[in-house]
Formats: structure tokens, sequence, C-alpha cells
């Protein structure tokens, strides 16, 4: 499996990440395709050099000719911008409506940006629709996040994994004051992600860097074993103690595998009332499928054949609920190998409402299908055929 796994250990800034993934790209190919897209006023350049005696990228954005320091969606600049207006949520979506890049990209921008609004409405206490953005925050951000969308889609890796991140520690200066770290904006983008605080003192992560892992990282944890077939280098402006770069490994890994177990008995004196019972516990104590299978038994009694699938720490558990809730007196264990796609759940757009997509990766196939239950409900609201709602992105 194609997999890109992002080394954070002096967290991620959106700059950070897309200097690491153009190392894996070609750097002059992008670098035109990004100044032609249309984001009014930018230039976005790449320069290599060497840090700790490393080599890597790092990014440079400049705003009407000018170089721009690195700022992201929750900070301000008081110097000479400070006489720059705001831009709301609804701007943005424009704008990026407005670039020449695939679908894909906008409708990936769009959702970054929007976890960016929700995160900060969440901070301040305020609706998403009177969040703003400074605007030459905004144009660094949109670089930032666009340019990140793109490689991601030129990279094309069937999965992404992330180390835990390093946030930093101490306060971060920004408009609203002196925040402690990690801001409340990326405090709240990374909940239910691992991170962690450390001895390096300052803002590593930031909102935008949260947001971009936040929505393209399926999985968070050490590195996997991977074939690796190039590394990014991707460096920050911020000077550290240490090292301030996000790493990017490219390469295969092998697909998942596990080891189950299959739990089996026969029935031929329950009802089917008892039957369809014993499924609904066993499903509510974690197993992984619970089926049936008509058979034959001996004095040829017509039968059924009860399969219980759970890993194996659950066995003790299951083994317990099938002899409570079933009339039988044996049960055989097989240990099986499971081969398993990637499964990923994204939320797409119709006429009628929003409805969950799965997409399932691995062994060379990709595909997708929405959730049936989620079309269920919107025929029944709407009174509309299950094929007349069309499935669509930003």
């Amino acid at each position: 499996m194609k997999t890109l796994y992002l080394e954070c250990s002096m967290g991620a800034a959106g700059d950070m990440l897309t200097a690491a993934l153009l190392e894996l790209c070609d750097k002059q190919k992008f670098l035109e395709k990004i100044n032609a897209i249309g984001i009014p006023k930018v230039t976005e350049e790449a320069n290599s050099g060497s840090k700790c005696g490393i080599c890597g990228t790092q990014m440079s954005v400049r705003v009407d000719g000018i170089a721009e320091e690195s700022h992201d969606v929750h900070e301000h600049t008081h110097h000479h911008h400070a006489h720059h207006a705001h831009t709301s949520m609804q701007d943005i979506e424009n704008l990026i409506h407005g670039f020449t890049v695939s679908e894909k990209v906008k409708s990936d921008a769009i959702a970054i940006y929007k976890l960016l609004a929700e995160a900060e409405s969440h901070a301040h206490g305020k609706p998403v629709a009177e969040i703003h953005f400074h605007e030459v925050g905004t144009l660094d951000a949109v670089t930032d996040i666009v340019g990140v969308c793109m490689l991601i889609e030129e990279v094309a890796p069937e999965k992404i994994i992330a180390s835990p991140i390093h946030v930093g520690s101490s306060h971060v200066h920004c408009a609203h004051g002196i925040l402690p770290v990690p801001a409340p904006a990326t405090a709240y983008l990374l909940q239910n992600i691992p991170m962690y605080g450390g001895t390096v003192e300052g803002e590593l992560c930031t909102p935008t860097g949260a947001a971009l892992l936040k929505y393209f990282v399926s999985e968070f944890g050490n590195m996997p074993v991977i074939k690796t077939d190039s590394i990014g280098y991707g460096f920050g402006k911020k000077e550290f103690s240490r090292l301030s770069c996000v790493r990017a490994f490219l390469g295969d890994t092998e697909d998942q595998t596990e080891q189950i177990i299959e739990l089996k008995c026969n029935l031929d004196d329950m009802t089917g009332e008892r039957i369809g019972l014993a499924l609904e516990r066993l499903f509510e104590a974690g197993a992984l499928d619970v089926f049936t299978t008509p058979i034959g038994m001996k004095k040829n009694r017509p039968a059924i054949l009860l399969t219980c699938l759970c890993r194996p720490q659950q066995r003790d558990t299951m083994l317990h609920e099938i002899f409570k809730h079933t009339t039988t007196i044996g049960v055989r264990e097989t240990l099986c190998n499971r081969y398993v796609l990637d499964r990923t759940e994204t939320v797409q757009h119709t006429q009628y409402g929003n409805v969950r997509v799965k997409q399932i990766r691995g062994y060379g196939v990709e595909r997708s299908k929405p959730e049936f239950d989620d079309l269920a409900r919107l025929t029944q609201k709407h009174g509309v055929a299950i094929d007349k709602i069309k499935l669509f992105e930003y």
C-alpha cells in the first residue's frame, strides 16, 4: 500500500508540510503550477538549504512582491500591514472556487478552512458566520492549504499516517493577547489526536498545521514498517534549540492483516426469536460479525449454524454470551487470518442534505459507497426515490 508517513516531532505548520511534501515531487513544476492558479498578489518560492547539517526546503510567500513572515489564521500583524481588511469564510470559499485547480483540491481546501473556522468559533465563542481572518494571514494560509491539497493529490498516497504531534509549551502572542500553547483553536482541532508538550518553548503546531493533519491523516502513531522510496524535509521559519522541520516518508507498507477467531455452534432446538436475541447480545458484546446459516443435522433435522467472528482477546466474552443465550453445549473455534482493506469515512452533500460516504482502499482497489441509512432517511424526509439523490462536492 502506498503510504505517506509524516513525522511531526517538532510540530507542524502549513509551510512546513508544504515544503516536506514538495521534496517528494518536481519542485519547479509545482511552483509554476501553484503560481498560476490565481492566488491574488501572491508568489510562492521554495528555498533549498541546510540546517544542522541536513538539506531541506523552506517555503517563502511574497505578497505584492514583499516577502511575508509566516502568519497563521489566528495571528494578526501590527506593523505596516495593519490596515488590511478582514476576510469572511464566504470570501474564502469564493476565492478558492476561482482557482484553476481540480474540484477535489477545491473541496479539500474549503473543508479544511471550515475546520479552522469551527475551531476559531469554538475558541472565541462566536458563530462561524462571524469568524473573520486577517487578509495577510489569510493569503499565507490559503497558499499553504491549497498547496498541501495540490501536493497530496499529486503524491496520491493510499494511506496517510502521522506521528503524535509535538505542540510545544509556554505561550504564544496573537491578536487576542498572550495565549497558552497549544493555542485554543489548535487544541480544539487536535481533540482525539495524540499530542504532547515537551520542553521546547513556543508554538510548534499552528492551527493551519493542525487542520491539515486532522483532515488528511487517517491514523496517528509510530512509523509503520515501510519500504521508503523518498524522504522530504520541510523547514519551519521559527528557530528553536532543535531543528524545526516536518519529515515526510513516502513508500510501501504491507496491506492490513490481522488474526481473528471464528466461533461456531449448531442449533436445532431454538426458536427464531431466541436466535435473533442471541445475535443482538453478541453484537452488543463487541463481536466483529455474527451470522446464521441454514444446515441439516442428523436425523434429517433442519438447524441453524451460528457463526461469531471476534478478536482473540474477546474469546472468553463471546463464549460466555454464546452459552448464556443459546442452547448449545459445545462451541468450535478456528483461528483465521483476515485481510482487510483500509476504510475511511467522509461526508458529502446532496440537494437534500448530507450523506456519509465510505471509502475503501488497498490491494490495488479503490471504491466508495454512500451510507444506505442516510439515503433512506433523506428519501423518507423529502419523499423522493433513492436514485434521485445525487452526491456532489463543493
